[in-house]
C-alpha cells in the first residue's frame, strides 16, 4: 500500500479529467471539419471572409443540431 494514496487518487482523478477534456476536443473538431471545409470552398470562391465566415457559422450550428 502506497504511503502517498491520497496523492494516488488525486493523480487518478487528475488524469481522469486531462482525458475527458482530450476526447471533448476531438469529437468537437471532427464535428467542426466539415464546416472549415466549407468555409474554405466558399473563400476560395468568392474571396470575402464575411461569406466565408458566415458558412462556417451556419454548418457548425447545422452540425451540432445534428448531433442533438
Amino acid at each position: 500500500m502506497s504511503f502517498f494514496g491520497g496523492f494516488d487518487l488525486l493523480g487518478l482523478i487528475g488524469l481522469i479529467i486531462i482525458g475527458l477534456i482530450i476526447i471533448l476536443v476531438i469529437r468537437l473538431l471532427i464535428v467542426l471539419i466539415p464546416a472549415a471545409i466549407i468555409a474554405f470552398i466558399v473563400w476560395l470562391f468568392t474571396g470575402n471572409l464575411w461569406y466565408a465566415g458566415a458558412a462556417f457559422l451556419l454548418i457548425a450550428l447545422l452540425s451540432i443540431l445534428k448531433k442533438l
